[in-house]
Parts: structure tokens; sequence; C-alpha cells
């Protein structure tokens, strides 16, 4: 009877110590993801983008001779494949980081 829904108590304060350092490696990942800035470039380095690893954008350089009147659609393009890159670099960051955690939780996330 000492045993609840199959966990003994032992077991569970086990549990319990596990998930509060997952809890606390999480927290930490997170800080890390909010403090680490990726940068994704298009056009040969002409457009870049800064984000953080949590992907908030930081930061877009443009290039002057990356910028033609006569051409804007061409610069709203590398805007957007330098964000996308920037991003891909951000989530890549993220797995790398989060990944293990969520192994660790057995599919819980």
């Amino acid at each position: 009877m000492g045993n609840f829904g199959g966990f003994g108590g032992g077991n569970m304060g086990q549990l319990m110590k596990q998930a509060q350092a997952m809890q606390r490696q999480l927290k930490e990942a997170q800080q890390k993801l909010a403090e680490e800035e990726v940068v994704g470039t298009a056009g040969g380095g002409m457009v870049e983008v800064t984000m953080k690893g949590n992907k908030t954008l930081v930061g877009i350089s443009i290039k002057p001779e990356a910028v033609d009147p006569e051409d804007v659609e061409m610069l709203e393009d590398l805007v957007v494949a330098a964000f996308n890159e920037a991003a891909a670099k951000a989530e890549e960051l993220s797995n790398e980081l989060l990944g293990p955690m969520a192994g660790a939780a057995g599919g819980l996330f």
C-alpha cells in the first residue's frame, strides 16, 4: 500500500530531482539562446541579418552598392534570403542547445 500509482516515495523524489535539474538546464539554454547571435548573409555579404538564438532580430546591414533604385525587388530578395539564413542558424543553435533535453524528457516536449 506504500506505492501510490506505481511510484514509491523514493522514486517520486528522484523524479522530482530530475525534473528540477531539467528545468534548470532548460532555463540556462534559453538564456544562452537569448544572448548568442547568428548572422545570415546574402548577395556575397552585401546584406547581413543579425539575430539572437531565440530568433529576436538584432539588426540588418545593407552595403550601399546593394541599393539600386531601379531594382528594389532584388534588395528585398536579398534581405529575405539573409533573414532566412539567420533564422535557420538560430534554429540549428536552438536544436543544439535544447535537443538533448527533449530526448531526456522522454518525449514530454
